[in-house]
């Protein structure tokens, strides 16, 4: 069976909230999801030591350099990681295969938005008419949290 997220992100990739903080973010996004026909599976507050791939899955179907704009392999991305140790990094720096610019990851064209974070609150398998959340919801998050956000949707 695959599971669905909404993976809830600073805007910042260094950027944590306090631990009260992401409490209240995450009992929020839980009553989101709290109505008849709507449920999640769990909601969960993730802090990261370093700054951290937050990827959108089955989503991600394609990479443009943002230097060149040419198409990098999905497989690419997938090498840097297991050549980082994993989806951790202290920093984002890369040579890409396309151009040899050095750029960093945040900076390419994700077909499907992905993120880098130290922080995230991940809601797996929600469920309610609208699956994301919409302006109004991802501003009181980021009341809550104290620091903008941005959503990634993800599939496993």
């Amino acid at each position: 069976m695959s599971d669905s997220y909404i993976r809830l992100i600073p805007d910042d990739q260094r950027w944590q909230p306090t631990v009260v903080a992401a409490a209240s973010a995450a009992a929020y996004v839980t009553e989101l999801f709290s109505g008849q026909d709507d449920a999640v599976e769990r909601v969960e507050v993730k802090f990261y030591d370093r700054v951290t791939l937050i990827d959108a899955g089955e989503y991600t179907t394609r990479i443009a350099c943002s230097r060149c704009e040419a198409d990098i392999s999905l497989e690419w991305l997938g090498d840097v990681v297991r050549k980082n140790g994993g989806e951790s990094f202290d920093s984002l720096g890369v040579l890409v295969p396309c151009c040899g610019a050095a750029v960093e990851l945040d900076s390419f064209y994700y077909e499907e938005p992905i993120g880098f974070a130290r922080f995230e609150v991940s809601v797996m398998n929600p469920t309610r008419a609208r699956f994301e959340l919409d302006r109004t919801e991802l501003a009181r998050v980021a009341r809550l949290l104290g620091h903008p956000v941005v959503q990634v949707l993800a599939h496993y």
